[in-house]
């Protein structure tokens, strides 16, 4: 079997897991991991190689960008333009659409694929919402989180000027509308309450109620547990009252890394161009012959 060689690019807690879904997957090989600090190896990846740009490794086909969503167009741009296939999990549902389209643009003029919002939500959530409507067209979808810790949001979270660690927890309210609890330790100089107030006016955070608590040791309460409830009534045909329920509770980062490694494979069976998880088929993220997986899964 060819294996596809893919680059690591950001080495957090989403990088962590893609590498052992990578090692785990016969299809594929990993070409390096691209890091800021590429002098900072821990034990796990002095196997292989670890640089400071993709430039220096040798025929990557795919690269899983494992960066905070804001710097994911950033790179996704500089490794399409050199003829490398990307895949990446951002997560900001309302700018997808034109971060699509501004990649697809790119990657028509470079003949390559990009994959982009392919975690769990937006990712495989999406597949399953798509799936509900087509069962049940008119209707309503209520996607309820948590509780957990959201990767995303404590990304954010850490990015506010005098935020030293932090945790966002997504608690679920029902019909669709969550709680943010929020745990920070603040660096010294710092006003809890400006800092606070700038967590709040966020756009990750500025749509839902939003709390935020100072702690002296986020670790002591982190749990990368995560979960969701989705819930479709509508209408099939002239049938009413269809309900529809899908529940899945995860480790957040392992299950985003699994489906990058999915969609990575997925991009090399796709036409140039940017996709999102419901417009390529489920069958082209998953290893093995087609005509057997189709024996095994229909």
């Amino acid at each position: 079997m060819k294996k596809t060689r893919a680059a690591i690019v950001g080495y957090g807690n989403i990088g962590h897991y893609v590498l052992d879904a990578l090692q785990s997957a016969e299809d594929f090989e990993i070409a390096g991991i691209v890091r800021r600090d590429a002098t900072n190896i821990p034990d796990e990846l002095k196997p292989y190689n670890v640089i400071n740009d993709i430039d220096e490794l040798q025929d990557v086909e795919v690269a899983i960008l494992c960066t905070p969503t804001r710097k994911v167009e950033e790179f996704a741009e500089k490794i399409i333009a050199r003829g490398i296939n990307t895949v990446d999990s951002f997560d900001i549902h309302t700018q997808i659409a034109g971060l699509r389209s501004r990649l697809d643009a790119l990657c028509k003029q470079h003949h390559t694929v990009s994959i982009t919002a392919a975690g769990w939500d937006p990712g495989s959530d999406s597949m399953v919402r798509a799936l509900m409507q087509a069962a049940a067209p008119k209707g309503v979808t209520y996607t309820n989180f948590g509780p957990g810790m959201s990767m995303g949001h404590t990304v954010a979270v850490k990015a506010i000027e005098g935020v030293k660690a932090a945790l966002s927890m997504t608690i679920p309210l029902g019909t669709g509308i969550h709680r943010r609890m929020v745990y920070i330790e603040l660096k010294e100089g710092y006003a809890f309450d400006q800092v606070a107030k700038n967590i709040k006016n966020d756009p990750y955070f500025v749509n839902d109620e939003t709390h935020v608590m100072q702690v002296e040791c986020v670790n002591d309460l982190l749990d990368m547990g995560h979960g969701v409830h989705m819930i479709r009534k509508g209408v099939s045909g002239k049938t009413q009252n269809q309900i529809l329920e899908f529940n899945m509770k995860i480790n957040n980062p392992a299950l985003t890394a699994q489906i990058l490694v999915g969609v990575a494979r997925a991009s090399l069976r796709q036409q140039p161009g940017c996709y999102t998880m419901i417009e390529i088929p489920v069958i082209d993220m998953l290893c093995g012959d087609r005509e057997n997986l189709i024996k095994h899964l229909v």
